[in-house]
């Protein structure tokens, strides 16, 4: 029930964020709807492509039928992102843009809209994380309002006719990935922007710029003879200048390795030193009582050293405990829970037991604090033993993948088909996937997305442009903010393809230089060419296990599928890997079976099909 009722508070909370983007839920709908109005009225069609744009239609969510108008959800007229592209417009820079609160991307790029861009063009566009403006007439001096569209991930102004210097405050944009202003009339110093993406072609057909990656700027060279020249003047001061510098770094050193040794340095974890006494309540009688004052011990008042792994929920923390056995703590993330609430959250989590779960042992709640206490897991997480720091290949050979992908597969598909409510996980990545002592897996955070606040968690994701942690969220879910079972099938897919490619969901290695996607985008580039197999992890072949390899990817591929309907079920997709690895003796006689309440939820549109076993 505890689980049941966070659901509904999760629900209300992610109204919360749509408040968030859209400044009033109450007439959200209306005003994008003007929005859409005053757009039209502003520009000119004269190919006709807005003909599709029917205000007499008052049937819920028609404005998401126009052309070019993406909505958050099609059953409700709110824009998400408008898409004009290459549709012979024409006018000045279009108004109403403002009464469109929640949109987040804006594309008119190669049409010929012409003029400036507004100086307040931060403030019409609240939100937005793409901004395509390229190929038109516009003209004019870049807007430093821009500047203040703090979430913008893709900025391009290319092929325009802009003039004057592009404002260096571009360069405080520190989410931008994509920036373009290429082939226009630009002069002077161009911005520090702070993107390996961006190079020399990005500002190329503008005669006038300078700075990196360009020709130095005339006024940094006379910086330099000036520079020259001063410091001729004061080399008299030069040896006096570097005995107090030696002198005050001895003293710096001293200081620094005294904050280091005192580990009370961290500020979080001073503020709570007056509540060293709380109690640490354990769901295992097997663990000996302990209190907060113990956790902070072993963990050296959870210093930076302990620090065995961060994510979305919070940073984990290697405690020794003087026993001689370890655990993991977790100092939560931004729970926005009441003690209340929290404490009734961990007493139902913490009776949630399976094999390929981390046990959550106990919790503690310490001020604002919110701890958790974990079994340790000697080999760490999934996401490192295929992607080591060092620069070596991983030693993971095929049997160890597949047997982490089942147990995984089986940890997933009992929260979703025999926890009653079920349980979605909302974060799976191989990063949550731990390796104990004999490379078991066990899921962590299960549970975990619920105690956050979900307009910060799911906020970040989306203005980051990265939709989630790593290229790991179903596509539908920016569009919904809803989670799925079919949403964690998903991410557990990427997982898959993670194991039998040994490629990181973004940030691919051994592919094209050209290419710059994700992991799951290049996999179906590579099935669209018939080249599926060329994506596996060239150190699994060769071994005798391809066939294997080859259906091991093909559930893989199903589990990510762009449409959530067509995707299987976490049943079906242990039921499947199971079968892969028959010959292996993985599973025991332990089963997965699904409640009758989880055959065929309506809420999540889910529909079990018993998988037949793969011969």
């Amino acid at each position: 029930m505890a689980l049941m009722s966070k659901d509904i508070s999760f629900a209300i909370n992610l109204i919360g964020l749509v408040i968030l983007l859209s400044i009033s839920i109450s007439y959200a709908t209306s005003t994008d709807i003007e929005c859409l109005k005053e757009f039209k009225k502003s520009v000119k069609d004269p190919s006709n492509y807005l003909v599709s744009w029917d205000f007499n239609n008052k049937t819920e969510g028609f404005i998401c039928k126009f052309t070019g108008i993406e909505c958050w959800h099609p059953d409700e007229n709110k824009v998400l992102n408008i898409r004009l592209s290459n549709m012979d417009l024409k006018g000045q820079f279009p108004s109403g843009f403002e009464n469109c609160s929640s949109m987040t991307g804006l594309d008119l790029s190669n049409n010929k809209f012409s003029g400036s861009i507004p100086s307040d063009i931060s403030t019409r566009l609240h939100y937005v994380t793409s901004l395509d403006l390229s190929s038109n007439d516009f003209s004019g001096e870049i807007p430093s309002g821009l500047a203040n569209c703090s979430f913008l991930n893709s900025l391009k102004l290319s092929n325009n006719r802009f003039t004057g210097k592009i404002p260096l405050e571009l360069g405080l944009l520190n989410r931008l990935k994509t920036f373009s202003v290429a082939n226009n009339l630009l002069t002077g110093p161009i911005p520090k922007i702070n993107s390996t993406s961006v190079s020399a072609e990005d500002y190329a057909g503008n005669q006038g710029l300078c700075g990196e990656f360009l020709t130095a700027c005339q006024g940094a060279q006379r910086k330099s003879r000036v520079g020259i020249i001063a410091g001729a003047a004061i080399g008299g001061v030069t040896f006096t200048s570097l005995i107090l510098g030696i002198v005050l770094c001895y003293f710096t050193r001293v200081v620094v390795k005294k904050k280091e040794e005192d580990p009370e340095g961290n500020k979080w974890a001073k503020s709570i030193t007056g509540s060293k006494g709380i109690k640490v309540s354990m769901f295992e009688k097997s663990v000996s009582k302990m209190r907060l004052s113990d956790l902070m011990k072993a963990t050296n008042s959870f210093t930076k050293d302990n620090i065995i792994g961060t994510g979305r929920t919070g940073t984990l923390y290697k405690a020794m405990l003087p026993e001689g056995y370890s655990l993991m703590v977790k100092r939560v993330q931004d729970s926005q829970r009441l003690e209340k609430e929290f404490v009734s959250e961990m007493n139902t989590l913490g009776s949630v037991k399976h094999r390929n779960l981390v046990p959550l042992l106990g919790f503690c709640v310490a001020k604002k604090e919110r701890f958790l206490v974990y079994k340790y897991m000697e080999n760490g997480t999934l996401y490192n033993k295929l992607h080591p720091a060092e620069p070596e290949v991983s030693d993971m050979d095929w049997p160890s993948r597949l047997r982490i992908a089942i147990g995984s597969a089986r940890g997933l598909a009992w929260l979703h088909h025999n926890c009653n409510p079920r349980i979605i996980h909302r974060n799976i990545s191989s990063k949550c996937i731990l390796l104990d002592g004999d490379f078991e897996p066990k899921l962590s955070d299960f549970g975990l997305a619920r105690l956050m606040n979900p307009i910060d968690t799911h906020l970040s994701t989306f203005v980051n442009g990265e939709f989630g942690d790593f290229g790991y969220v179903a596509p539908e879910y920016p569009r919904t903010l809803v989670a799925t079972p079919k949403g964690d099938v998903y991410s557990f897919g990427v997982v898959l393809l993670e194991l039998v490619t040994g490629e990181k969901p973004t940030h691919l290695v051994n592919v094209p230089e050209s290419f710059k996607g994700s992991l799951v985008e290049w996999i179906t580039q590579l099935s669209d060419n018939s080249l599926l197999q060329t994506a596996i992890d060239k150190s699994l072949l060769g071994n005798g296990f391809e066939n294997e390899l080859n259906q091991f990817l093909r559930v893989a591929c199903n589990c990510v599928l762009p449409t959530a309907k067509e995707r299987p079920t976490m049943f079906e997709v242990y039921q499947l890997l199971r079968a892969i690895g028959e010959r292996y003796n993985f599973t025991t006689d332990e089963e997965i079976t699904p409640l009758p309440s989880h055959s065929g939820d309506a809420n999540f549109q889910d529909e079990l099909i018993v998988a037949k076993e793969a011969k």
